[in-house]
């Protein structure tokens, strides 16, 4: 007959296990955010990742902008930002193409707002390659340079990776925000975009942990 373990160790050997992992402070798992079954490569390992997924078609990713941004700012040098346009159906391919067009010419921070407005505030019909090339050359971007980007290698590799992505996480809907590769949230899993906040902040604290 085996003597039993101390329970101190016997709770050890539950947090080690797979799925064993403790729960994070003040908030539910499964319910408010779920872990990833495979933890994500992150681009800077220096800081805690965070991953915006949206899609400017998407009203609530348009009306979550102004909070997440206000908590990006409130983070400062704390957390690397990093944003993913989601793929989940052909349409939605080419406003991926037309985020990392921006991103590839430079103009990612500016054009990320006005792509927003564009379509939710002022109405406009963005969905064509004719419509964003003309938008872009409103906001400085010439046609040609514009077009050059759109079709490129980088781009069209990096609409690959965004696609890929989208089915790896298998997301339903967006928003989403993937928190160093690990957790993902979400208004819809906190039941609202002020308590998503709230979430985020456990998450990057347990994060840092």
């Amino acid at each position: 007959m085996k003597k039993d373990k101390p329970w101190w160790a016997v709770l050890l050997l539950v947090l080690t296990l797979p799925g064993g992992a403790a729960a994070v402070d003040g908030i539910d798992e499964g319910i408010e955010y779920r872990r990833l079954g495979q933890t994500l490569n992150v681009g800077n390992k220096q800081k805690i990742e965070v991953m915006e997924i949206f899609w400017y078609g998407c009203p609530h990713c348009y009306n979550l902008q102004p909070l997440l941004e206000h908590w990006r700012a409130r983070q400062g040098d704390a957390v690397a930002w990093r944003r993913v346009p989601a793929i989940l159906g052909e349409g939605w391919a080419i406003h991926a193409r037309a985020y990392y067009t921006a991103e590839g010419l430079g103009v990612a921070e500016r054009m990320h707002a006005a792509l927003f407005d564009a379509i939710h505030r002022e109405r406009r019909r963005l969905n064509d390659e004719k419509a964003l090339t003309a938008f872009f050359a409103e906001h400085g971007v010439e046609p040609a340079r514009f077009q050059a980007a759109f079709h490129s290698f980088a781009v069209d590799a990096k609409v690959r990776q965004a696609r890929a992505l989208t089915q790896q996480l298998q997301l339903d809907g967006v928003p989403a925000v993937v928190v160093n590769g690990t957790f993902l949230t979400s208004p819809t899993l906190t039941a609202g975009r002020e308590r998503m906040m709230t979430v985020l902040d456990a998450l990057v604290a347990e994060a840092r942990r």
